[in-house]
């Protein structure tokens, strides 16, 4: 848990960021997979709506915690939707996080290496950062199509030291999956951070397990 911030900040150097839910508000996922997604695939194979997302949930049940659930092209085949064209249509749902600038500006001050390492799709990538301008804002850039496993896989995180050379002892986690928690946990990333506020529509449900925050501004030393 984290208790003295000043401590902590002083042991780390290298800031490692979830993308979806964790910087973004995932209300943007939330409503393209439950609602938009289902919708469409049902007027497109005659389906009634329930059924539809029945049969859509157990399909992406199915792939959770692999590359292919964030894989654009996978469900686009899938499917027989146009997957991108689709988050295209809800972009401007898509919106940053309270704080996330203040806290990416505070630690790029105090001279930590900022990386975004997601499990999104590089289609979902190009489209977010794009309507985000977040871009810029990180060192690297890291899907987990380059890593060839999903951030649940505790291989990522050792996979991800050929782009990223950082010490999992002197490294911050921020993510708002705790199997992501988990996964980067048994690769011995020791200062990890759930975020118990993904989406604007939901209240904050704290973690059991990591340090919980609900706005970066927590970390933040005023």
């Amino acid at each position: 848990m984290l208790v003295d911030l000043h401590k902590f900040w002083g042991r780390i150097e290298h800031v490692l960021l979830d993308m979806d839910g964790t910087l973004l508000d995932k209300h943007f996922d939330d409503y393209f997979w439950a609602t938009l997604v289902p919708e469409t695939y049902a007027e497109k194979h005659g389906l009634e709506l329930d059924l539809a997302r029945e049969e859509l949930s157990a399909r992406f049940k199915s792939r959770e915690g692999t590359l292919e659930w964030a894989d654009l092209d996978f469900w686009s085949e899938e499917l027989g939707l146009d997957i991108p064209a689709l988050k295209l249509q809800i972009e401007h749902l898509i919106a940053v996080h309270p704080y996330v600038l203040d806290f990416i500006d505070y630690c790029r001050k105090a001279n930590k290496c900022v990386c975004l390492v997601t499990n999104a799709h590089g289609k979902t990538l190009d489209i977010k950062m794009a309507k985000t301008a977040l871009w810029n804002h990180f060192d690297k850039v890291i899907c987990s199509q380059q890593i060839g496993v999903a951030k649940e896989e505790p291989i990522f995180w050792e996979r991800l030291k050929d782009h990223i050379d950082y010490d999992p002892a002197r490294t911050m986690l921020a993510d708002d999956t705790e199997e992501v928690l988990v996964s980067a946990e048994k690769a011995g990333i020791e200062n990890l951070v759930y975020v118990a506020k993904p989406s604007s529509k939901m209240v904050p449900i704290k973690s059991a397990r990591f340090h919980s925050i609900t706005y970066f501004k927590e970390l933040i030393i005023s």
